[in-house]
């Protein structure tokens, strides 16, 4: 433990001294949001690490979006505060198993959403994120042959949009596995003149009782512009302190899980990120995030493809 130390102070003087860059995803918690240099969702993380001019690149995430920005820029010394901050969606697809997976069906094209490891990723034929899940798939011809995985809610959602029959791997987050359908309709009486925004990550019920489904981008472009002031957020809770700094004046309520003790869902992974292990992050410039060359190299292209396609 350090104490006495002002974090946001010094962790300043360490990015300007070291030439670093902080990215931090919108489940972040809010001093970690509120002292990056860039706060987005898991697309917008990948296209600021693709180009920043960062020496040091410290991803304020999950491990699978530290490897992504290590496989972008690999010139680069990319940093994690916590490697114990990983993602049970990411967890739901081991690569040898999905390799299995994808062999067993073979003419088949690979979509592979980017809560993935490396490892997946070396695997695919071009990886998505929420935000452009759909317009990714419209780019395959409509009698294509393709695997979308792990996440099945996300991949059955662009199946019903899409007019899709893609084979889905059978994974999920657990953050918007557990959001209660009762409770939410519950608040909706509550709050009768609030939207009911999720992610499509949730489950089908859901999203089929959601006023609006979107990425968390999405989400949080939605807030701005709708006429609604009111909006129960059915997605990981850390996104509502960006939404509040946008539009203070309308009013958020967390979607609550199935767990009667808790008023939110939040994700256990990314909370494992704290000021002071940033602090000691860029302090000792580690953990570092390593991937094989081998694995890099093919993980890239489907990457790439993804930027280009975006």
């Amino acid at each position: 433990m350090v104490s006495d130390i002002d974090f946001v102070a010094e962790i300043n003087r360490l990015r300007k001294e070291k030439n670093a860059v902080i990215l931090a995803h919108y489940y972040q918690t809010a001093d970690i949001q509120d002292i990056a240099d860039c706060v987005g969702d898991s697309l917008a993380l990948a296209q600021w690490a693709a180009r920043t001019a960062a020496d040091i690149i410290v991803l304020c995430g999950v491990h699978f979006m530290g490897e992504t920005a290590k496989i972008l820029s690999p010139e680069k010394k990319v940093l994690v505060p916590d490697t114990a901050a990983g993602c049970s969606l990411a967890d739901s697809c081991p690569a040898d198993e999905f390799e299995k997976f994808v062999k067993t069906h073979p003419g088949y094209q690979v979509i592979s959403y980017v809560n993935t490891t490396a490892a997946v990723k070396a695997l695919t034929d071009v990886v998505v994120t929420s935000t452009n899940a759909r317009k990714i798939v419209d780019s395959f011809p409509t009698d294509a042959k393709l695997i979308f995985g792990p996440d099945r809610n996300l991949g059955n959602y662009i199946n019903s949009i899409a007019g899709r029959q893609m084979l889905l791997w059978d994974g999920a987050c657990h953050v918007h596995e557990q959001f209660s359908l009762e409770k939410i309709v519950a608040l909706k009486k509550e709050y009768p003149e609030a939207e009911v925004i999720a992610h499509p990550e949730c489950k089908r019920p859901i999203l089929m009782i959601a006023d609006f489904v979107g990425s968390t981008a999405a989400l949080l472009k939605h807030t701005q512009e709708s006429l609604k002031t009111q909006f129960i957020v059915t997605t990981e809770s850390g996104v509502i302190h960006e939404m509040r700094k946008r539009s203070p004046q309308k009013t958020f309520i967390p979607a609550p899980p199935n767990d009667s003790t808790c008023a939110c869902n939040e994700c256990n992974f990314m909370r494992l990120n704290t000021m002071e292990k940033l602090y000691l992050c860029l302090r000792d410039e580690k953990p570092e995030i390593l991937v094989d060359p081998d694995i890099r190299e093919r993980a890239v292209k489907p990457i790439r493809r993804m930027l280009e396609l975006s």
